[in-house]
């Protein structure tokens, strides 16, 4: 599946490599990659070692003569041995083997077939008030020694994003390295870029005989390089791109450290790299894992990156991921794992302008990323309805020398499309289609003027003697209003991986986000000539993924104490429902309605307010056991998550998790419903204070706290409350939502958590 323009491509970074099927041929003879689960405590003394014993259980399976119908591997293959993120291995087998080792070796858990992942700045730093003189950037040092791993397609070491100037000696407990491959050697990293490691035989293992575009940490796409860049890039003075955004690039966390960690190549992106990218990610000692990608239609017990965050959160690292970009449906998000920080999209406060004269003298401010300073000026205007729909370049190629009026009829990146094939002059295109907005491009001389302004240019064009028109390129509008809103394609909840738990968790900015590229891949075009940048700015919840991954970073280096959930409580917490325009956040995916926390969680992320939360809502390792026991799943696929029946039990399962936000589900086999919610919150503020709730039901529902005030004698000190809901189902299967929040006496913290009523859906 890939996208069916260069437009999307480019712009939206969801799936810029196509999909290379799995090998899944049904005869027993032929192979394919699995990924096997087993139970490390039945290890036989005799091997020295888990890697010892996998290898040997594969070579156990090795028969006289076996050959698969096309000659290729005949015999079985050890891919990965994995130790942190799962106790188990990936491997080549045919059906037969695989039934064999489900049979007859001790310790065996559980297996499946390996699966392909799906993908999903200047200005953002100050649109997400981030500052050097109070807050969260002073307080964690900007990040310093803090060590982010991130899961991608590779970097580009020469960025400058990368350099290392003012950066100390990289930290005594960093156990990774650089490794050399294809046109990467070990000196390409220095003391930002700490690690750099590459995993490709499962792409290898699903295309015997390929030959990959670049064996090593290299990137090749851009995504990696992007998305590191923008969690923790150095200070870059003087970046655009093409003359738009023009400013001081930096990360969020620009004193932090990044490790690259290659998974995604040109050929292809599998399950069996992913885990042991992240297993060798949290063996090198990082402190947060930021992933832009996820797995679709997949359980828990079989979803990677569920099963290897749940290693990462027993150490204490946080993993940050991106929800998909498949909305604005309801149960499109993936990564909606009760462990996991999971990123919703939203619109910066940021436009791209051209701006259009008119011989009469009326200037209009439109929008346009066209890539150069076209001169436009005073050319012949022309307004013909035979032409106007833009969508034939037939057509155009006829027309007159001058620019073109294109009305509101077509898909836009298909009249853009037309235009630039035809080499008409310029277009004036009259469009209020949010995705040009989102996603950008425009390769050719156009500019896009509100519907609004359509008739007085029209007019203008039919009657003046001798219409003209002018256009300036490359400006750039700062406090746009209102901002941010969900982002129209960014995935919604609930999560098919867990719809008890409400997800996504918060919002990050997204669209048009610029950092840093790769020379060698198109980051723009000017018809068919493609231009090539040291900054893009693409659009996708994995550009909002590394912001939140950024803000962790710095939460780490702030408060080294918190956990991974207490991390994540206070992003939810203090996350800001409200747009700069002091409204409710809209949601451009449903026609500029109100935002619901399935589209942006909480709201957009508040890094200075989440630096001190006042409360938090904590959760122990046991804790998510107790989930995932009343989960109805067997042991064994309890133990593909957990590892191991040793440090956990299922003593008591529970399915109110201590989550800071609320979900309640309705379905057809009732009318009213009641459900209660016991939570337990922690005074990380003051020493003796108190907090009342206030609470906004959800339309329909009433909603009743117990206790109604939380007076905390001592910080530290754990209190907890009950809420109730009483709600009933939705013929329409509509979402209603409101809120709980806990405001201290003094007014100095308050702690809100989201509630929402939606429709029951199936669990993949």
């Amino acid at each position: 599946m890939g996208f069916d323009n260069v437009v999307h491509r480019q712009y939206l970074i969801l799936l810029p490599w196509i999909l290379l099927t799995l090998h899944l041929r049904t005869a027993s003879g032929e192979r394919s990659t699995y990924i096997i689960h087993m139970d490390k405590s039945i290890m036989p003394r005799a091997f020295a070692n888990h890697h010892h014993w996998y290898a040997s259980t594969v070579d156990s399976l090795v028969t006289a003569g076996s050959t698969t119908s096309s000659g290729l591997q005949s015999t079985p293959k050890l891919l990965y041995s994995y130790d942190h993120v799962l106790h188990g291995f990936s491997a080549v087998l045919s059906t037969d083997e695989l039934e064999k080792l489900r049979k007859s070796t001790p310790g065996f858990v559980s297996a499946y077939r390996d699966r392909t992942v799906t993908l999903d700045t200047t200005h953002t730093i100050e649109f997400l008030k981030l500052n050097p003189v109070s807050g969260l950037w002073p307080a964690s040092d900007f990040g310093k020694d803090v060590i982010v791993g991130v899961i991608d397609s590779g970097v580009w070491p020469e960025s400058a994003s990368f350099k290392d100037d003012g950066m100390t000696e990289i930290p005594a407990r960093w156990k990774g390295r650089c490794e050399e491959g294809q046109e990467f050697n070990s000196s390409m990293c220095n003391r930002k870029l700490i690690g750099a490691r590459y995993f490709n035989k499962g792409v290898i293992a699903a295309n015997p005989g390929v030959s990959l575009t670049m064996n090593s940490a290299r990137d090749t796409d851009g995504h990696g390089t992007h998305t590191s860049s923008t969690v923790a890039g150095q200070y870059l003075e003087d970046a655009s791109y093409f003359g738009y955004a023009k400013g001081t690039a930096r990360g969020v966390a620009p004193r932090a450290r990044v490790a690259m960690y290659k998974v995604l190549w040109d050929e292809g992106r599998y399950a069996s790299d992913v885990l042991a990218g992240m297993d060798l990610a949290i063996a090198d000692g990082v402190d947060v894992i930021s992933v832009s990608m996820g797995f679709d239609d997949v359980p828990l017990y079989e979803d990677p990156i569920a099963i290897a965050s749940f290693a990462a959160m027993e150490k204490g690292v946080l993993v940050s991921s991106s929800a998909g970009n498949q909305g604005p449906p309801l149960g499109t998000l993936h990564n909606g794992i009760p462990w996991v920080l999971t990123i919703a999209a939203g619109t910066i406060d940021r436009s791209f302008s051209g701006t259009l004269t008119l011989g009469n003298g009326l200037a209009i401010t439109g929008w346009t990323m066209f890539p150069a300073s076209a001169l436009v000026r005073d050319l012949p205007l022309l307004y013909n309805k035979t032409l106007s729909a833009c969508n034939s370049s037939t057509l155009l190629s006829e027309a007159p020398y001058g620019v073109i009026i294109c009305d509101n009829v077509e898909y836009i990146y298909k009249q853009f499309r037309h235009i630039a094939a035809s080499k008409v002059r310029a277009a004036i295109i009259i469009s209020d289609d949010i995705e040009i907005f989102e996603l950008g491009g425009g390769a050719w001389p156009a500019v896009v003027i509100s519907p609004n302004h359509a008739k007085v240019v029209i007019d203008y064009a039919k009657t003046a003697h001798r219409p003209t028109a002018t256009m300036k390129f490359q400006q750039t509008l700062l406090g746009t209003k209102p901002a941010p809103a969900a982002a129209f394609y960014t995935s919604r909840g609930p999560s098919r991986s867990y719809p008890g738990i409400l997800k996504p968790d918060v919002m990050a900015p997204g669209s048009l986000v610029l950092a840093a590229w790769i020379p060698t891949s198109q980051a723009a075009r000017i018809g068919n000539i493609s231009l090539s940048s040291d900054y893009n700015m693409i659009s996708g919840t994995s550009m909002a993924c590394p912001h939140a991954s950024g803000v962790a970073a710095l939460l780490r280096g702030a408060h080294p104490e918190w956990s991974a959930t207490a991390i994540i409580s206070a992003l939810v917490t203090t996350a800001n429902p409200y747009d700069n325009s002091f409204n409710p956040i809209r949601d451009n995916g449903l026609s500029f309605e109100i935002a619901s926390p399935l589209a942006m969680g909480a709201g957009q992320i508040d890094p200075n307010r989440a630096l001190d939360p006042g409360l938090i809502y904590d959760a122990t390792p046991q804790d998510y056991v107790n989930l995932l026991c009343s989960m109805n799943f067997t042991s064994k696929q309890i133990l593909t998550i957990t590892r191991s029946n040793i440090n956990y039990t299922c003593s008591y399962p529970t399915s109110d998790l201590n989550y800071p936000s609320f979900i309640a589900l309705y379905n057809n086999k009732s009318i009213t419903f009641v459900q209660k919610f016991q939570r337990i919150v922690t005074n990380v503020g003051d020493e003796i204070t108190s907090y009342k709730a206030m609470v906004t039901a959800p339309k329909g529902s009433t909603v009743e706290v117990s206790p109604i005030t939380l007076a905390f004698k001592k910080k530290y000190e754990k209190l907890s409350y009950t809420l109730t809901i009483k709600y009933k189902s939705d013929k329409k299967g509509n979402v209603s939502f409101g809120s709980l929040t806990w405001v201290e006496d003094d007014g100095k913290h308050t702690a809100r958590s989201p509630i929402v009523v939606s429709q029951e859906l199936t669990p993949w």
